[in-house]
């Protein structure tokens, strides 16, 4: 049998050989199979009783049609749509922005930098209720620090924050990205630490400045991780309720409330659960696109930012 002749029959071998089945527990059988599924089920009751449950009971109060049309001739739930857009749009995009910056202050090899940074991480190591309720103290028209320094140093009086909607809605902002920038900067950062030092050299060697460098590398290099973090932000932001609750309460007259609060508000303060559950998934025709370009842009990465 010549040499082609054996080759072809060794393909014909393969190509009639069927793969083999993937056996999801690895042939595990007898005492280590039961062993296994016992250790399995507590973890699945606990998904089905948390996870599972709560969501189908949630979509199951929501899922009247009538909720939706008291929803949105309610003028409170229009002011709470506008509010949550600028609280995502701009909370996440302004503090993206500043942990970019603030990554690439803290990669620099000072004595001080690690120093800085661990106090630079304290408000986002804080729980949220004493960050956020502090931060409502220090904005208080008649007794907060702010107030209490200016009328110390310049002999004026600050305007009451929260009191108008405007500066309200700004300070929820402030307060939001005040808490969450370190946790961010610190993301980025280890995204700039994990780029090849070879290419900034080579860079060098060819002659090309810190800006150049900037553009061609860095910028190119933290893209992907820059997107991935400022989606998963905005998932984050949209169901944010901490922040407006305990800085403005949601006041003046409920004009600062964003769709998390305004759904806690029905549900418990006016005691229309179904309303609040309503009011919380009209929030889904955002966030269901964000998810899904989430994972879009990860599977197009494969997971590697």
């Amino acid at each position: 049998m010549s040499v082609t002749q054996q080759a072809v029959a060794i393909g014909r071998g393969f190509a009639g050989t069927r793969p083999a089945r993937r056996v999801f527990f690895g042939g595990v059988h007898g005492t280590d199979y039961v062993w296994s599924i016992a250790f399995a089920i507590p973890y699945a009751i606990i998904f089905f009783a948390f996870v599972v449950y709560p969501i189908g009971y949630g979509l199951w109060m929501g899922s009247d049609t009538a909720l939706y049309g008291e929803l949105f001739s309610d003028p409170r739930y229009l002011t709470a749509v506008v509010n949550t857009l600028l609280y995502v749009g701009i909370g996440v995009n302004v503090k993206m922005f500043f942990a970019f910056l603030l990554s690439g202050f803290f990669i620099r090899k000072r004595w001080w930098s690690k120093a800085l940074l661990v106090v630079f991480i304290l408000p986002w190591a804080t729980p949220a209720l004493p960050a956020y309720m502090s931060i409502h103290w220090f904005l208080n028209g008649q007794w907060g620090m702010l107030n209490n320094v200016l009328y110390s140093l310049f002999g004026i009086d600050g305007p009451v924050y929260l009191n108008d909607h405007w500066t309200g809605l700004f300070c929820n902002i402030a307060a939001y990205i005040w808490k969450t920038l370190p946790f961010w900067t610190v993301i980025l950062l280890a995204g700039r630490m994990s780029v090849p030092q070879e290419l900034y050299e080579a860079a060098a060697v060819d002659g090309a400045n810190g800006l150049s460098k900037f553009a061609h590398i860095t910028l190119p290099m933290m893209a992907n991780l820059y997107l991935v973090c400022t989606l998963l932000d905005m998932v984050f932001a949209l169901g944010d309720f901490n922040a407006t609750f305990f800085v403005s309460g949601g006041g003046p007259a409920m004009s600062t409330e964003v769709l998390a609060t305004l759904g806690i508000r029905y549900a418990f303060t006016i005691a229309l659960p179904r309303l609040g559950v309503a009011a919380v998934m009209s929030a889904l025709p955002l966030l269901i696109p964000l998810v899904i370009l989430l994972m879009r842009k990860l599977r197009m990465s494969e997971g590697q930012l």
